[in-house]
């Protein structure tokens, strides 16, 4: 039964259940990435994977919030659906996402803006289990001050459906993107390791049509970020690329991960 409050559906398997075990170990991630001093991001990219294993790389991507984090009031959340198939983009009728960590309001607001969209529909099937939005709640509460999320789930859908809806909900400097994505999944170390450098050279690049579904899970989301961040002139950067054989994981089979941050 649906209810106005999303509860947490992977705190204890993707991360610490616990609310200052987690508070623990995503400021450790972010005190280990840093601030380099520059600009604050208007998009970003980061895996979705259990932070054992992706958030380090995470932290990457989220350190870089700290110039703007009492600013930033909304965040367009936009990952893909790994459980429930379907086509466009999916948003819930929740008003607030838990975490161990507390609530995350949702601007309902923002919905109406692309409510009109045939792509876009209130769906709640694929938000059951999925963890691809979840797990970057606690990194954006623990970086940023006073804000609402957009939170959309992403299935079958191109390029220009995506940018579409990120064009209208843009907005200026109180509005950070954030797209969830891991990258190649179950080659070798050093396969992956070459597959995943050219997807960061093509997102560098701003070229979606180089990022298919074996590059990148979250190819629907990502690819209408470029899409969008190409038509308005942003730059692409990569602050972070390794993957689990890197972080917690044997190297016969291992994931993807990339920290990207557009300017």
């Amino acid at each position: 039964m649906m209810t106005d409050t999303r509860a947490a559906m992977v705190a204890g398997t993707f991360y610490p259940a616990d609310a200052q075990e987690l508070r623990r170990d995503v400021l450790a991630y972010l005190a280990a990435a840093g601030d380099d001093g520059a600009e604050a991001p208007k998009a970003m990219v980061a895996p979705h994977a259990g932070y054992l294993y992706s958030g380090p790389i995470a932290g990457s991507a989220y350190a870089r919030l700290a110039p703007r984090a009492g600013e930033t009031t909304r965040v367009v959340l936009l990952g893909p659906s790994h459980r429930v198939p379907f086509t466009g983009l999916a948003y819930s009728a929740a008003t607030a996402f838990l975490t161990p960590l507390g609530a995350v309001a949702v601007d309902r607001e923002a919905f109406e803006a692309v409510r009109d969209l045939p792509q876009v529909r209130c769906y709640e099937a694929p938000f059951e289990g999925e963890h691809s939005l979840e797990v970057q709640l606690p990194f954006l509460q623990l970086s940023l001050e006073d804000f609402r999320i957009v939170p959309f789930l992403v299935g079958d859908a191109d390029s220009e459906s995506v940018a579409q809806v990120l064009a209208r909900l843009w907005g200026g400097r109180e509005t950070l993107i954030v797209v969830s994505s891991d990258l190649s999944h179950y080659l070798d170390y050093a396969s992956a390791k070459a597959m995943d450098a050219e997807t960061s050279r093509a997102i560098e690049t701003l070229r979606p049509e180089a990022v298919t579904y074996s590059r990148a899970c979250g190819r629907a989301p990502l690819n209408g970020l470029l899409q969008e961040a190409k038509r308005r002139g942003l730059k692409a950067r990569t602050l972070d690329l390794r993957n689990s054989g890197d972080t917690a994981g044997p190297r016969e089979q291992v994931v993807g991960y990339g920290a990207y941050v557009f300017l």
